[in-house]
């Protein structure tokens, strides 16, 4: 096994995140979220979708699954870890990245591309792209408002790594889709091998998707990977 993608009771991309880990090289296996061993495991992806429903709050029963202890293991090491968008959630709810997802700002789902640009490279999301690079990758969730006590997250435990914007890489109020604080789209831990984002960067792997932006993620991911094998 090299990438372990973790599948919840309602996770629905899994396998646009499967196919978007092959494309860059990465041999990716579905990983039943009641399992209790990655020992095999290069690196971990929780995927987008809806972990046991949404029920609750977004994350808060997923997190309790057995399968986040060994996420958490594995995090605590310099394997990269990776949670997009319902994973995302997973992982603030679990305190392996800081903060939390809430409701949009105005209380509406959202399902559209959204521009970002990269503000840090230090991640395993981000290590292959550019500071100042502009992202167009689709967005589709309802809990996407990232909030944080830490302004903006200079506490020195994570680090803001993607940020909403216009397409001319612009920071205004009208290309913050969801109201998250500070602009905020993604983050990493401080050592730089745990990343969260909100938007779906698999759904953005092709041309044929509209845009193929969401590669050069997934080429850092993959690169970061091989650099801890190595």
């Amino acid at each position: 096994m090299t990438t372990a993608v973790i599948v919840f009771p309602g996770t629905n991309c899994e396998q646009d995140t499967e196919y978007a880990l092959n494309m860059v090289g990465l041999d990716a296996e579905l990983v039943w979220h009641r399992d209790t061993d990655l020992s095999g495991a290069d690196s971990v992806v929780l995927p987008g979708g809806f972990a046991h429903g949404d029920y609750l709050r977004t994350g808060a029963i997923a997190r309790f699954s057995p399968i986040m202890k060994e996420v958490e293991r594995l995090a605590a090491t310099d394997v990269p870890v990776l949670g997009i968008c319902n994973g995302f959630q997973v992982l603030c709810e679990a305190g392996i990245l800081g903060g939390a997802l809430v409701a949009n700002q105005d209380l509406k789902f959202i399902c559209k591309p959204v521009t970002v640009r990269v503000a840090s490279t230090d991640s395993v999301l981000t290590a292959a792209a550019t500071v100042g690079q502009v992202l167009r990758i689709p967005l589709n969730s309802y809990e996407g408002n990232y909030i944080t006590q830490d302004s903006p997250l200079q506490n020195g435990d994570d680090h803001v790594i993607l940020r909403y914007c216009d397409t001319d890489g612009s920071l205004t109020a009208a290309a913050n889709p969801n109201g998250s604080a500070h602009a905020i789209a993604g983050i990493a831990n401080s050592r730089g091998n745990v990343a969260g984002l909100m938007p779906h960067p698999e759904r953005a792997i092709e041309s044929i998707l509209g845009s193929a932006d969401g590669r050069v993620l997934f080429e850092s991911f993959a690169a970061s990977v091989s650099a801890v094998k190595a």
